[in-house]
């Protein structure tokens, strides 16, 4: 984390796919593969994160589009949700959005619930297999992971799902399809491309922000009781009562 601005040194680090994300992905590309459906990946991140889109490129994925923006640095889940619902709205005639059910970084969770409502759609989570997609009747039917068992649910099209952990077994990308994916020229939008709002994106358009980042003092020594059991335990149970930890 960078101290100064309260936001992560992405700079720092390497882009990969969210690793719940893959799961998503890969439902997509089984999802392709038995309703014939066109795949659109997006993400939202800095210069880096087209290593993501080239891998999902290398996937099968048909199309994929890179949110980049300087504007969009230091969004909240609400900014991001933002962001992604004007770049989905943009993309146009979609059915199906996949997500993974949390971000490894800000592990939230509540992203694609605020993608779906933003967008008006149908909001699955925590699904465990997609049954059947009928386009014609515009409606879903899946499986979600609920405490003790699964439940069993339609719902009408469009819909956001954020698919479970282990709903599948994500595919690597073989060696053509990265040589013919690291051919492939990315699309950037920009927060004027997406016809997004200036105040609504970025720290702007966030509600939650880092008002101090402090290093935890460190830790002192621990106390080391010596003597006969009877005597550490008289210690002990005294100590506690003095620190009122018990009674």
């Amino acid at each position: 984390m960078g101290p100064s601005k309260g936001t992560l040194k992405r700079e720092d680090m390497d882009s990969i796919t969210n690793p719940f994300d893959e799961f998503a992905l890969e439902e997509a590309l089984l999802t392709k593969e038995k309703y014939d459906a066109e795949i659109v990946a997006i993400t939202m991140g800095p210069d880096k994160a087209t290593d993501v889109l080239r891998n999902a490129l290398a996937l099968g994925v048909d199309e994929v589009y890179h949110l980049n923006d300087a504007a969009f640095a230091g969004s909240d889940v609400l900014a991001t949700s933002y962001t992604l619902s004007k770049a989905i709205e943009k993309i146009g005639g979609v059915d199906v959005v996949l997500c993974g059910k949390q971000s490894t970084d800000g592990s939230t969770g509540v992203v694609a619930s605020e993608v779906a409502a933003r967008l008006g759609f149908s909001q699955l989570n925590y699904i465990w297999k997609i049954e059947e997609i009928d386009g014609a009747g515009k409606k879903i039917k899946v499986q979600r992971a609920i405490e003790g068992g699964l439940e069993v649910v339609e719902a009408k099209l469009p819909a956001v799902l954020s698919v479970a952990k282990g709903i599948n077994e994500p595919r690597l990308p073989n060696l053509m399809g990265i040589r013919k994916a690291s051919k492939i020229a990315i699309p950037n939008w920009n927060a004027g491309e997406i016809g997004a709002d200036a105040a609504k994106v970025g720290t702007a358009g966030s509600h939650g922000k880092v008002i101090e980042l402090t290093t935890p003092p460190p830790r002192t020594a621990g106390e080391m009781l010596k003597g006969e059991l009877d005597e550490i335990t008289n210690t002990l149970v005294s100590k506690l009562i003095d620190l009122k930890v018990i009674k």
